[in-house]
């Protein structure tokens, strides 16, 4: 049928930038566009995110009460969520790589190791391995999340191991920063965003 999709697995697998030369799909949106009653979300996102309203904001601002009511969860999420943030980390760049999002990676790699996150586990990830010596909570968040991803399931034998490992808010956070990131990678995706520029994509472009 015209137009239709080729075959998922014969689509790039890398978030690719915008064609060179080509308008940004979503123009990058400053402070002074935003309307008054989104400008003290604006400023409060300035200061916290390591793109300022590039990334998955530009994206978000394109719908107001979305953005806002996606940053109070974010913000949960982030600084305020059960999970240990080197547990949630992991589970952020899990999602980055399963997405190759270029952004996400670029931005939660060194919050990672920053948290605590052994490089060598990190890198794993990226390579599409299992990570070597995980320890039992890392592996869990793991064992989850690529269940999750792969069968869309979790198996009784991992959802009791998980549970008792990780405690049933903790289990439910991982899954609810999990899911969360698909979505964030999602609308990075749709307006190509990346990195800063003279930045290298951490994934290659297909």
């Amino acid at each position: 049928m015209a137009g239709a999709l080729a075959h998922p697995l014969s689509l790039p697998r890398s978030q690719t930038p915008p064609t060179p030369g080509a308008p940004k799909r979503f123009p990058q949106i400053t402070l002074e566009q935003i309307a008054p009653e989104g400008q003290q979300l604006a400023q409060d996102i300035i200061k916290l995110s390591s793109v300022g309203l590039a990334g998955p904001y530009n994206v978000m601002f394109r719908s107001p009460v979305y953005a806002d009511r996606l940053n109070k969860l974010l913000d949960y999420l982030r600084f305020n969520t059960s999970l240990p943030t080197r547990l949630n980390e992991f589970a952020i760049i899990i999602q980055g790589n399963e997405w190759k999002s270029q952004i996400e990676w670029f931005a939660h790699y060194p919050l990672a190791l920053k948290a605590g996150l052994l490089q060598q586990i990190a890198d794993d990830v990226k390579k599409g391995v299992r990570p070597a010596n995980m320890k039992p909570d890392e592996e869990v968040v793991y064992d989850v999340s690529m269940a999750l991803i792969r069968t869309h399931n979790v198996p009784d034998e991992l959802f009791n191991r998980a549970k008792a490992i990780l405690g049933e808010q903790q289990l439910v956070d991982l899954v609810a920063v999990s899911g969360t990131y698909v979505g964030v990678a999602m609308l990075l995706a749709l307006g190509q965003e990346m990195p800063p520029e003279g930045k290298p994509l951490p994934f290659p472009a297909n």
